[in-house]
């Protein structure tokens, strides 16, 4: 009976014990798991810091502050509108040596080119009604805006020498002689004779609706 008796008492020790030492591990694993947790978020936060530097994403601030220099009122009547494709060559630090020095670079240029005519510069006396007839004598055609389409153009090959970075000016070298060519290939098509055509036209059909069955466009 004693017998029993210790070994219910041992067992109960053991269960004891047992339900201490689970009690203790959890808990040490539990200390153990908000130790790390700073560590692991620590790392964390130094991955993103090491993504950033190396993959840094722009920023843009604008400057709050506008300055509004001129302010005019416009009364120009765009009349035609061209899209022209350019391929532009930049180079520089050609030759013997371009192996080593050289920078080149074939720029893709989409441009547009707006020309019409600037009603600012029509008076009373270009307007004259003789035996019915009513003569025009409108501005000459120009052109408005010469500008390249950023979106749409873009380098498509550049070559630096094995001893050079490149010229970090050599596109912005090539927007420019672009947006120079895209007006130049404009007017060598004919912009300015299409768009005083269109302005001719438009003004025709606006005086007939008001009223002029005969209107004569003059040039002098």
């Amino acid at each position: 009976m004693n017998n029993a008796r210790g070994w219910i008492l041992i067992i109960g020790i053991l269960l004891i014990l047992g339900a201490g030492m689970f009690a203790v591990v959890n808990a040490v694993q539990q200390a153990t798991a908000r130790a790390l947790q700073p560590v692991q978020d620590t790392t964390g936060a130094i991955g993103t810091q090491v993504s950033e530097v190396l993959n840094p994403t722009p920023t843009v601030l604008p400057d709050p502050i506008t300055i509004i220099r001129d302010v005019r009122s416009l009364a120009r009547l765009e009349t035609v509108q061209y899209s022209i494709e350019k391929v532009i060559t930049a180079e520089t630090g050609q030759g013997i040596f371009g192996a080593l020095f050289g920078d080149r670079l074939l720029f893709v240029a989409h441009g547009v080119v707006i020309a019409g005519v600037d009603l600012e510069k029509l008076g009373p006396q270009d307007l004259w009604v003789q035996d019915g007839v009513l003569y025009v004598r409108l501005p000459e055609a120009e052109i408005f805006i010469a500008t390249l389409d950023n979106e749409k153009s873009y380098v498509y090959d550049r070559e630096t020498g094995l001893l050079t970075k490149g010229d970090v000016n050599l596109e912005t070298t090539a927007r420019r002689a672009a947006e120079d060519a895209i007006e130049e290939a404009a007017l060598e098509d004919g912009i300015l004779d299409q768009a005083q055509q269109n302005a001719r036209l438009y003004f025709s059909l606006l005086l007939r609706d008001l009223g002029y069955p005969e209107v004569i466009f003059v040039d002098e």
